[in-house]
């Protein structure tokens, strides 16, 4: 096997967890695709699989080298796609995507996305987390909040209105606050990003400015489910993007607060890698993305963009 192949043998190995789904899937006799990767192994002289009788997974040093075995073949797969424009999209594409994004917006619509591009493979991995996207070899990402990140190229999504609401339990216990300003007397559910350990404030615009609150309380968490189910059970206030909690305030479980002070909205945006800017599979999804949003929370506003 040459070096290309052995790659994207490796990859598959990785991806599977079987040498034997691996070969099977590249037409490959088993015996001579755990031979080609022992020879990666020696010639890289360190060891990038662990091998069971169940499973086979990468150590340390291969989950590295498959990062960026898989980036180097994104390449190569582009250079190829770009001598004939006609072609299709093909390839892999990989993904990493805000949870209630990923859950209530994107992959509801996903079938779509294969239905027009069924030549690319889509690897998706879903959380809040920061992620590199050069180091972990990812294509490109969805998320919520203000872009703090400026080697990356982004494309705002839409801008969604955030609500204050709590729970009806949690407003006859404590009141209903009547100007932004008694948010300091009431519990909040604290809200932080998990790698950062950076805690998010209330925001709303008073007076034609954005102004921050940040209310007691005596929970914090840094996942959006959690969030939500902590408001439910009455533990205090919470601000999040309305279409979130749509159903729970049409039923009655969550009560919105100081409705007559906007938040200044939550932006979403897609961000790839400056060097992913030609990549036939993320152009496809970037204009993809765009079009879903735009259909689920109508176009942006042109001050938005």
């Amino acid at each position: 096997m040459d070096r290309l192949e052995t790659l994207r043998l490796f990859g598959r190995v990785v991806e599977l967890g079987s040498f034997t789904r691996a070969a099977a899937e590249l037409n490959l006799p088993r015996a001579t695709a755990s031979h080609a990767i022992q020879q990666l192994e020696a010639r890289l002289g360190t060891r990038l699989l662990e091998r069971t009788t169940r499973h086979v997974r990468p150590t340390a040093d291969g989950q590295a080298y498959y990062q960026r075995c898989m980036a180097v073949l994104a390449e190569l797969d582009d250079a190829e796609a770009a001598l004939d424009p006609g072609a299709r999209p093909r390839g892999s594409l990989r993904l990493d995507l805000h949870g209630s994004h990923a859950t209530r917006v994107i992959l509801p619509n996903i079938g779509d996305f294969h239905r027009r591009y069924p030549d690319i493979e889509l690897v998706i991995s879903s959380g809040d987390r920061l992620v590199d996207l050069v180091r972990e070899g990812i294509d490109c990402v969805v998320r919520a909040g203000q872009l703090r990140d400026s080697s990356l190229v982004a494309r705002r999504l839409t801008v969604l209105p955030e609500v204050i609401c709590a729970s009806p339990e949690y407003l006859r216990e404590h009141g209903v606050p009547r100007h932004p300003d008694e948010l300091a007397q009431h519990h909040a559910v604290g809200f932080f990003a998990s790698q950062e350990d950076r805690a998010y404030p209330f925001e709303l615009i008073v007076d034609g400015e954005v102004r921050s609150y940040q209310p007691g309380g005596w929970m914090r968490v840094n996942d959006a489910e959690c969030y939500v189910a902590c408001a439910l059970q009455g533990c205090g206030l919470v601000q999040l993007p309305r279409f979130r909690v749509e159903e729970q305030l049409r039923s009655g479980v969550l009560v919105q607060v100081l409705a007559d002070w906007p938040a200044p909205g939550l932006p979403v945006s897609v961000l790839y890698p400056q060097h992913r800017q030609l990549s036939p599979r993320v152009r496809v999804f970037v204009d993809w993305v765009v079009e879903i949003y735009a259909a689920r929370f109508g176009p942006l506003a042109p001050h938005t963009l």
